[in-house]
């Protein structure tokens, strides 16, 4: 069986009509598995939502998902915006009682900062487009997207996208490689040892 691969910012579909893009990829680091798309709709930032895997009908390119736009909508939200209280260097002030300057009358009063953060599955990572990979000898490229084993979803590939430092059309790094997930993706391999990686045929559905 082909294995799937999911590209960030591949498109994605419900049964009756176009959700999204994909934004980011969720995975669990402990078991190196995908459990998770963030997708987010078209020219509405900030609204992803998390859709697990298991509602993901294909990828190829793009993805297509078992479900309806209703029930997209439903899905729990990927992002939590909060707001918090007062501003630099009045902390200890409610944020009624604070009026920049200058000062208008009109409702301005409220200098809460908004703080927008993921909301994951406890332990689980969002690796997001142009993620730095790291060798153990320096930076090498960005990722492009993850490539996993239909039977369990573990991941098998991390791409890096066009453009890393041989200028090959992609490369695929075995998740054997992949020393850590996080805000960066760091290998436990060299440059050089990158560099000789053979070419993976699956890359080609990405086309």
């Amino acid at each position: 069986m082909e294995e799937p691969l999911f590209t960030i910012g591949a498109s994605a579909t419900c049964s009756d009509g176009d959700c999204g893009e994909v934004i980011r990829v969720v995975i669990d680091p402990i078991v190196r598995r995908l459990t998770h798309l963030i997708i987010e709709p078209t020219h509405r930032q900030g609204l992803g939502r998390l859709v697990p895997l298991e509602l993901v009908e294909s990828s190829n390119g793009s993805v297509t998902l078992r479900c309806s736009l209703e029930e997209f909508e439903r899905l729990d939200m990927a992002e939590e915006t909060d707001f918090l209280p007062g501003t630099v260097g009045y902390e200890g002030y409610d944020p009624a009682t604070v009026m920049p300057l200058p000062y208008f009358a009109l409702g301005v009063g409220n200098t809460s900062l908004p703080v927008t953060y993921d909301k994951l599955p406890v332990g689980e990572v969002a690796v997001r487009r142009d993620v730095p990979v790291h060798a153990t000898d320096g930076e090498i490229g960005k990722v492009h997207g993850v490539v996993i084993d239909p039977n369990d979803h573990h991941v098998t590939h991390v791409l890096l996208q066009e453009g890393h430092l041989w200028g090959r059309q992609e490369v695929a790094i075995p998740i054997s490689a992949v020393a850590e997930f996080g805000t960066d993706i760091r290998l436990n391999i060299t440059m050089s040892d990158v560099q000789d990686l053979p070419p993976v045929d699956l890359l080609q559905s990405d086309e």
